[in-house]
């Protein structure tokens, strides 16, 4: 059954009930998806929208030097894992001019946590030939607060990056009620 989500009123209502944002729909699990009445080419035509969102906030973050352009760059956190049900680690790794290279996840987790090793962040800073890094993640719960542990870890890829002279410039946290940024709470080392 291939539904019409513009024709079908009582489909969008619960849709809409359920996912309070279109990010928190698109980035929805297929199996959830399926339970609120979408058959599979929806879901995989929701799946496509959802890259397509994040492809545009790239393209849009990779025009202009990304520290000077804070809007895009937080516009591009939320879009990449804010509406994720599970935590995710990316990592922005930066030119000299803070372009942006690249884009990686570098951890995938669970509902509460996301095992980041630092190591292999500096290894692919140095493989990718950035000159900086922007860290992101999202916490499911909504909360950007950052834990004690996202404190904790994030002193370590500080601290690994440093010998090789490639500076943190922050760590956003991304949560549906907002976006917490290490360097205004004054905590990267």
């Amino acid at each position: 059954m291939d539904l019409d989500l513009a024709a079908d009123g009582a489909l969008v209502g619960a849709l809409q009930r359920r996912f309070d944002t279109v990010g928190a729909f698109v980035h929805a699990d297929t199996a959830e998806l399926k339970r609120h009445g979408l058959d599979q080419k929806t879901v995989d035509r929701v799946k496509r929208l959802a890259g397509l969102t994040e492809h545009l906030a790239r393209e849009t973050a990779s025009r202009r030097p990304v520290i000077t352009s804070w809007s895009s760059l937080v516009a591009y956190a939320r879009v990449s894992v804010g509406h994720r049900p599970r935590e995710q680690f990316r990592v922005l790794y930066l030119d000299k001019k803070n372009r942006l290279l690249c884009d990686e996840a570098a951890a995938d987790g669970t509902v509460d946590h996301a095992p980041v090793y630092p190591r292999e962040v500096v290894r692919r800073a140095l493989e990718a030939g950035a000159s900086a890094l922007i860290l992101i993640h999202n916490h499911p719960s909504g909360d950007p607060q950052p834990s004690q542990a996202d404190i904790a870890m994030t002193r370590k890829v500080v601290e690994a990056a440093r010998v090789f002279d490639i500076p943190v410039h922050d760590h956003l946290v991304v949560g549906r009620e907002g976006t917490a940024s290490f360097r205004q709470m004054g905590l990267l080392p």
